[in-house]
């Protein structure tokens, strides 16, 4: 093959990346490309910062190898066409994605590639294991956790691919695209930078306190965690990487770290056998009497003024760095959903808004797994948020951190806000009180 485009989508790397690897291997002149299609574009702020830092950052690595990043906007079947037929190109190749949107668009390329006489090929680079890679008997996907991880253990993974040392541009591929638009402001203050160079860096260090991860990756004032979700989401690290060398470090802390790259990967086959999965629930019965008349518990909750401390920093957090601790996501989604008894959907969206990491597969299967309609197997369970605070922040210290209101309170009673006098002063609406294992709302 003369030439072949190979279309950035999320996979945002140059290390480990089978498309762009296929590409070169296959093809005289390559073309990297990417589309901002404004279809995708508008719904962060926090990721679309995130992505422009990350296309500056694969820029620069192309640029190494003696190529360029060619950015186009507008459809993106449309404009990878567009560029595909005026490079003169034989073949386009793309890492294969799960979402309604992914799955759309590869059929509507693979359509137009059909018609123009190129080949299409569609790589892995997403997740560790592909979707649809392992299957239970009798079904499309695995809807409980634990099976699908047995199988995920034991399938044998795909060799991680060289990085390209040398790409050619076909002549006058320079002229295709446009300048990379001006960063966004983006909405949180204290947003991690995007790009694989950071991520790399980031994995590294990570990698020197990975021994402590099944001991503390729950402690949320540590922030014991790899803070790695947004790189992965974004493909600036190959997940598959991240899994080898996670599983070269070895010890108890890997091998929980790995765990989790496998519930990553779990939803990610959940949504490609069920691409209704941010809206629709996945037990027939899942859907309960959701309440939608109380706007003001929603803008508590979203704006972390509920008073419930914990509740309050995770929701702060979110907006101050786009991201939240894993623990605080459980708990801030059980209020809304359990304890309010307001539509996981609702927090869904806003979690769509806020996240840097935020996807399809991984944001609305967490959400339909708390709220009850997704694939728990104990889809009545409930979180009560002060034992939950109570101890994964036992000293309070992850709640001051966020909530500056509560900083004179010391010690564990900053979690007990209903215990405090002058509480109320503060504004928030009535705090929970907790029953055993269960918590309600008092009105």
């Amino acid at each position: 093959m003369k030439t072949a485009v190979v279309l950035f989508t999320r996979d945002l790397r140059v290390h480990d990346q089978p498309a762009l690897a296929a590409a070169c291997a296959n093809a005289e002149h390559v073309v990297p490309l990417f589309v901002l299609d404004p279809a995708l574009l508008g719904r962060s702020a926090n990721r679309d910062r995130f992505l422009h830092q990350a296309l500056a950052d694969l820029r620069a690595s192309l640029k190494e190898r003696g190529a360029d990043l060619i950015v186009r906007h507008g459809d993106t079947v449309t404009e990878t066409m567009t560029v595909a037929r005026q490079a003169e190109a034989e073949g386009i190749a793309l890492s294969a994605d799960v979402s309604r949107f992914a799955t759309r668009r590869q059929d509507r390329l693979r359509e137009e590639a059909e018609r123009h006489r190129m080949s299409l090929r569609l790589l892995p680079g997403v997740t560790v294991l592909p979707p649809g890679a392992v299957k239970p008997g009798g079904g499309e996907f695995y809807r409980v956790f634990s099976p699908y991880f047995r199988a995920w253990e034991q399938a044998g993974w795909r060799d991680e691919v060289a990085t390209p040392r040398k790409i050619s541009l076909p002549p006058g591929a320079g002229d295709l695209g446009i300048a990379l638009p001006d960063l966004p402001p983006g909405e949180s203050p204290d947003a991690a930078a995007g790009g694989e160079t950071e991520a790399r860096r980031r994995l590294k260090a990570w990698m020197t306190h990975l021994d402590a991860y099944d001991d503390q990756h729950d402690a949320m004032a540590d922030d014991d965690t790899s803070r790695l979700s947004a790189y992965l989401r974004f493909g600036c690290l190959s997940p598959l990487s991240v899994a080898n060398a996670a599983r070269a470090k070895g010890g108890a802390g890997a091998a929980a770290f790995v765990r989790q790259l496998c519930w990553r990967d779990f939803y990610y086959q959940v949504t490609a056998g069920f691409p209704e999965i941010s809206g629709k629930p996945m037990r027939a019965t899942g859907d309960r009497n959701w309440r939608y008349d109380d706007q003001h518990a929603l803008e508590a909750w979203q704006t972390g003024h509920t008073g419930v401390p914990v509740v309050d920093a995770g929701m702060r957090q979110l907006q101050a760095e786009g991201w939240m601790h894993n623990r605080a996501r459980l708990i801030t989604a059980a209020l809304l959903t359990k304890h309010l008894r307001l539509d996981w959907r609702e927090g869904v969206e806003w979690f769509f808004r806020w996240l840097i990491d935020g996807d399809v597969p991984n944001n609305s299967g967490n959400w339909q797994w708390v709220a009850g309609t997704g694939n728990d197997t104990r889809p009545h369970r409930r979180f009560n948020p002060i034992r939950q605070a109570q101890r994964y922040d036992a000293e309070g210290d992850y709640v001051r951190r966020y909530v500056p209101e509560l900083a004179g309170i010391k010690g564990p009673e900053v979690h007990m806000p209903w215990r405090l006098d002058g509480f109320g002063k503060l504004g928030y609406p009535p705090p929970l009180e907790s029953h055993g294992d269960e918590a309600v709302w008092l009105r």
